[in-house]
C-alpha cells in the first residue's frame, strides 16, 4: 500500500516534501471548517487484479481468469479519485505496470494535482519507466519485504529482489522520488527489519520508506506467518530501539509509529483510505470485502462502520494496518498541538537522517 501524511503517513513519509505537506494538512484543515465526519485522505485504486508474482500472503490474485483478464478504463480510473476528492492516491492491484494505460491513468491524475504512488514489485519498472516523467507529484513505491533470500523467498521466485534494486537505482538515476513498502511476518525478527530497512535507508537511500505489520488475508495461501498484536507491538518495539526510528526515512506520522510499539492505540478509521477497483468501491477497506457501491459518497453514507475494527468484527483481531489506523493517528496529531509541534521535529529529524 502507500503513502500517507507524515509530518502533520503515511502516509507517509518522515521527510515528505513541503509542498505536500502543506497541500494535505490544507485539505485536513477545509474538512474541519466543513464539519465534515469522513473524507479520503488517500484512494486506494486498483485498476487490474493480474499479478507476474504469486506471493504467498497475497489475498489479490486468487480472482477467476476472466476477472484477472479485466483491465479498468483510465477514465473510471481517474474519475473515481476525482469523485472522492483525496488529494493522494495509491495505485496498486495486481501489478499496475501490467496495465497497458497506467502511464495515461498517471499522467491525467497529476495533471488533477494528486500525489501519486505507484506501488510495484519493479519487475516490469525498467522496462516501463521511459512512458512516465519525473514529477513532485509522482512516486514509484517499489515492494521490498526483507533482503535478497527473504525477499525472494516471501514473492516465490528468485532474482525478483535483485532487479527491484536496480530498478530502484535506475529510477532515482531518472530523478524519480522512489519509496518503499515493506511487509513483515510472524517469521520476522528485529534484525531482518533492522537489516532490510538499514539497507533501504542508508544504501539504497529511498526517499521514504513504509513499514506494515501482514493482514490474514482470507484467500492468501498462506494463513500460518502472519502477526498477532502483541507480536506486532514486541516486533517494532525492538526494532525501532536505539534511535533507528528517528533515524529511518519512515513514511509515517509519529503517532502511527506508537500505535505499532503499543505506546497509544486508536479506532479504525478506513473510511479515510478507501478502496476503488474493477467492482467499485469496496466494503469496509481493501484487505476486508463486504460487497462494493458505485460511489463513495454511497460507501461513506451507507456502511455500518460502527461494526467495524479491532473488538467489534473477529475479522478485525490482529489487524493494525495503516490503512484502518494510520488515518486515526493523522487526524489525533492534526488535533492536538503537542503532537503537530512532535510530527514537525521528527520530520526535520528523519530529512537529515
Amino acid at each position: 500500500m502507500a503513502p500517507f501524511f507524515a509530518a502533520p503517513q503515511e502516509v507517509s513519509q518522515m521527510a515528505m516534501p513541503l509542498r505536500q505537506t502543506i497541500r494535505v494538512g490544507t485539505y485536513l484543515f477545509q474538512q474541519k471548517m466543513r464539519k465534515r465526519e469522513k473524507f479520503p485522505l488517500i484512494v486506494e485504486l486498483e485498476p487490474l487484479y493480474a499479478c507476474n508474482l504469486a506471493c504467498e500472503g497475497c489475498g489479490k490474485i486468487q480472482h477467476p481468469a476472466g476477472v484477472l483478464k479485466q483491465r479498468m478504463p483510465v477514465a473510471q480510473a481517474v474519475g473515481a479519485v476525482l469523485e472522492s476528492g483525496a488529494p493522494m492516491v495509491s495505485i496498486a492491484g495486481g501489478e499496475p505496470l501490467m496495465h497497458p494505460q497506467i502511464d495515461e491513468i498517471v499522467r491525467q491524475l497529476v495533471s488533477h494535482r494528486k500525489y501519486v504512488f505507484l506501488c510495484t514489485n519493479a519487475l516490469l519498472l525498467r522496462k516501463k519507466i521511459e512512458k512516465f516523467t519525473p514529477s513532485p507529484f509522482f512516486a514509484f513505491a517499489v515492494h521490498i519485504d526483507g533482503l535478497r533470500e527473504r525477499h525472494d523467498e516471501s514473492v516465490a521466485k528468485e532474482g525478483v529482489f535483485d532487479e527491484a534494486v536496480e530498478a530502484i537505482k535506475e529510477a532515482k538515476r531518472r530523478g524519480f522520488r522512489v519509496t518503499t513498502n515493506s511487509t513483515f511476518f510472524n517469521t520476522d525478527t528485529p534484525q531482518t527489519v533492522i537489516e532490510v530497512l538499514n539497507y533501504l535507508n542508508d544504501d539504497l537511500k529511498v526517499d521514504e520508506m513504509m513499514i506494515s505489520p501482514a493482514y490474514a488475508y482470507e484467500k492468501a495461501p498462506d494463513q500460518e506467518h502472519f502477526l498477532g498484536v502483541e507480536q506486532t507491538r514486541e516486533l517494532f518495539r525492538k526494532s525501532f530501539a536505539g534511535g533507528n526510528r528517528r533515524r529511518w526515512r519512515l513514511n509515517h506520522s509519529p503517532l502511527f509509529l506508537d500505535f505499532l510499539e503499543g505506546k497509544a492505540d486508536f479506532p479504525c478509521t478506513a473510511w479515510a483510505i478507501p478502496n476503488y477497483s474493477l467492482f467499485g468501491w469496496q466494503r469496509p477497506c481493501y484487505l476486508m470485502s463486504d460487497g462494493y457501491v458505485p460511489t463513495y459518497r454511497e460507501l461513506v453514507e451507507e456502511t455500518d462502520w460502527d461494526k467495524y475494527g479491532r473488538g467489534k468484527d473477529p475479522r478485525c483481531a490482529n489487524c493494525m494496518a495503516h490503512c484502518g489506523y494510520e488515518p486515526t493517528a493523522v487526524l489525533a496529531t492534526m488535533g492536538s498541538l503537542k503532537e503537530s509541534l512532535r510530527a514537525a521535529r521528527e520530520t526535520v529529524s528523519g530529512s537529515r537522517g
